[in-house]
């Protein structure tokens, strides 16, 4: 499919990436590159690319395709690092979950010659660093492609088809819808999870070592988003801030409804709202996102 993918970042989704591109054949030649020298080392240790650069400028020289896999923050900063380093015609996408900032910023920095196609696999775990990826995280898994007005079809096409290649389906929107879409499916829950975590942390009347020790499935739940990668999320929320404010507010909204619900004992109220929310949760296993296994799929240790 292409001659040289370079994966800039190899945490989680870089990782799994290289991983995928080598076991499908999806590229004759993969080169990584990461900021973190322990981060090269180890990458090299574990041969999940062909060759790991140790400049930024070397690893995109000749990429037919370089994949952005850092924190939103930084994509700036590697796009004007490499800008005069890509070769004509080659394509630059990412796997950002905020997707309005990336376009732009790609937009204004790379050159006219360069074909930008901004990527989001909407995959991951809450593990993080080279050593936690793997080739099958993006099996059955969408990935959302958002190329900016004008971009070359030829060049989308290739960035669908390599997803595809790596087991994901893929759908095409714009960047401001993906950002909406993505603030209340997964931005919010996320900062909803964080702070929950935060406060029972903070409680003065409940230790800590209580909440930890009698956490059911709700908390316990939320404690695995709230582990997430921190300087990942930062920058998701500071980068999609009008959106994740937008949805908040509704949030805020209709948590005061369900207040006025449970002081006013509706108990009618509640019930409609539980089998509503509850459809919601079948019609994700339906459609594949999420195993209806027991206790989420855990595998419980035998006594």
């Amino acid at each position: 499919m292409f001659h040289q993918v370079t994966i800039i970042g190899l945490g989680l989704i870089g990782s799994s990436l290289a991983r995928a591109a080598k076991s499908y054949g999806l590229s004759s030649r993969v080169v990584a590159y990461d900021v973190d020298p322990s981060v090269r080392a180890r990458v090299a240790e574990l041969g999940i690319a062909d060759a790991v650069a140790n400049e930024l400028e070397n690893a995109v020289t000749d990429a037919d395709l370089t994949i952005i896999c850092v924190p939103v923050g930084a994509t700036s900063d590697v796009a004007r690092q490499m800008k005069d380093h890509l070769k004509p015609g080659a394509i630059v996408s990412d796997v950002g979950s905020v997707k309005g900032m990336v376009c732009d910023a790609l937009s204004q920095i790379l050159r006219p010659d360069v074909h930008i196609v901004p990527a989001h696999p909407v995959a991951g775990t809450e593990y993080s660093g080279p050593d936690s990826g793997f080739a099958t995280l993006f099996q059955d898994r969408w990935c959302i492609i958002t190329p900016p007005d004008g971009t070359s079809p030829d060049a989308i096409e290739k960035v669908r088809a390599f997803w595809c290649g790596c087991g994901a389906n893929v759908e095409s929107m714009s960047a401001h819808h993906h950002d909406l879409v993505l603030a209340i499916t997964s931005h919010v829950p996320h900062l909803i999870a964080y702070n929950i975590v935060g406060t029972a942390a903070d409680l003065e009347e409940v230790t800590q070592s209580e909440v930890i020790k009698f956490s059911a499935g709700g908390f316990r739940d939320f404690t695995r988003i709230a582990a997430s990668d921190p300087t990942m999320w930062r920058d998701i929320f500071l980068n999609n801030k009008d959106a994740v404010l937008e949805m908040l507010g509704r949030f805020n909204e209709d948590l005061a409804a369900l207040q006025r619900m449970i002081r006013w004992g509706d108990g009618q109220g509640l019930y409609d709202l539980f089998t509503r929310t509850r459809a919601i949760r079948r019609s994700i296993i339906a459609q594949g996102q999420e195993t209806s296994a027991p206790d989420f799929g855990r595998v419980r240790k035998e006594d």
